[in-house]
């Protein structure tokens, strides 16, 4: 079947756009947030914990939508009411209605798009290419990501008057807000494409949409055995996601950067994660997805020890490069393969969408309690409070593999008896 490769992109450009306010520009720019926002670690991770939370209720609720309506409209409606929210942003609301923002966003992001995007993905890559297509939509999202944050520094540096080292609150402030309204207007440019040309040319709709959402569809799906073990992988894949967030910060609080060089580390971060993603999306189709998120996890693990250890100081600066690495190949290559395994795990594309809520709704709960987590940064200020954060990270990882040999033997023994 011919790739319409239009539409994917249309998917990877609204799949990282949408994220852009929320949590991109607060990853590259962790600790100029804290500065210009006049936020703790906590208070700003609370402030995800409302995303968490509205987006707790989203997950189920969207899910049974997006297997009731095409994508596009409802892709693009999300995009622009997320923009919205990003002008409301840039104005520096205080830390209640931050918290209210941030809960906004749960609704915008989530219920009407995060389903319809993992839905789409899946109608796109056919019965041969699920490694590929989810591996171009992490990685095409990473990208675009890396894109964002590189505009976003050289918009912030624009704006900067002077020394960094020396700035002010109010010419911090400016010059970050000029970031977010020109990202909040890009987003609403890509809303509109999607609108207008996003339509499928490779699968009639029709047959991948129910004609009404009942109960029955649900009941079906939990009978599901990959659903419960997706759950767990999801969720501790997702940790580890959300924890690449301190990077940047460990740049500047251990390693001694300065504003610009660690969001330059942040937005490293995310040039990494499409090449991983691509790469990993072939190699995967080439063997068994649940093998990969094996290794995966596996080399989250070191990445999450090296860390952990201590052994990383100012004055390594290489080994800090490299266990960035190692810890950015574990996580981005499981988050690129955790929903393309649910072809391996007999899933119904006609069901996608109520499948990708019920996983979400276990599976993205660090939107909730990571953020708070990490509080133990401020308690523990300095390299400790670190360590003990990439210990969390570990353990988690730890859960993950074991949900994944699981998984992978549970497949395995499938597929012999079939």
């Amino acid at each position: 079947m011919k790739k319409n490769w239009l539409y994917l992109l249309l998917l990877i450009l609204s799949g990282e756009a949408i994220f852009i306010l929320p949590f991109v520009l607060a990853r590259v720019f962790r600790p100029t947030v804290l500065h210009v926002f006049e936020l703790t670690n906590l208070e700003l991770g609370t402030c995800y914990s409302f995303y968490g939370l509205v987006a707790l209720v989203a997950y189920p609720l969207g899910g049974p939508l997006a297997d009731r309506f095409p994508p596009r409209k409802l892709i693009a409606v999300a995009l622009i009411l997320t923009a919205l929210g990003g002008v409301y942003y840039a104005s520096y609301p205080s830390l209640t209605m931050l918290k209210v923002l941030y809960g906004y966003w749960g609704f915008t992001t989530i219920f009407l798009f995060w389903a319809s995007m993992i839905k789409a993905t899946r109608i796109w890559g056919g019965e041969a290419s699920q490694g590929k297509a989810f591996g171009f939509l992490d990685g095409g999202r990473g990208l675009v990501g890396a894109l964002f944050g590189t505009l976003g520094v050289f918009i912030f540096s624009l704006f900067m008057v002077g020394q960094i080292a020396e700035a002010t609150l109010e010419n911090s402030q400016q010059a970050f807000k000029q970031v977010v309204l020109i990202s909040s207007a890009i987003v609403v440019v890509i809303a509109i494409f999607v609108w207008f040309f996003m339509k499928s040319k490779d699968t009639d709709e029709a047959q991948v949409m129910l004609e009404k959402i009942t109960l029955s569809q649900v009941k079906d799906v939990l009978k599901i055995p990959a659903i419960w073990l997706l759950m767990i992988i999801i969720l501790c894949g997702y940790v580890g996601y959300k924890l690449t967030d301190i990077f940047s910060q460990y740049a500047q609080n251990v390693m001694g950067f300065d504003q610009i060089e660690s969001a330059q580390v942040g937005t490293f971060l995310l040039y990494i994660r499409p090449v991983i993603g691509i790469i990993i999306g072939f190699i995967a189709d080439s063997s068994r997805i649940s093998l990969w998120l094996v290794i995966s996890f596996s080399l989250t693990i070191v990445g999450a020890v090296l860390f952990a250890s201590g052994i990383i100081s100012e004055s390594l600066t290489g080994l800090f490069f490299m266990s960035i690495l190692i810890s950015a190949t574990g996580i981005y290559s499981i988050r690129a393969l955790y929903f393309a395994s649910m072809k391996e795990g007999k899933i119904p594309v006609v069901l996608t969408g109520t499948a990708v809520g019920l996983i979400s709704l276990v599976g993205y709960t660090p939107d909730i309690f990571v953020g708070p987590s990490l509080v133990l940064l401020d308690n523990y200020p300095g390299e400790l409070g670190f360590q003990y954060v990439f210990l969390m990270l570990g353990c988690f990882a730890l859960v993950g593999l074991v949900a994944s040999l699981i998984f992978y033997n549970q497949n395995r023994k499938s597929k012999t008896l079939n």
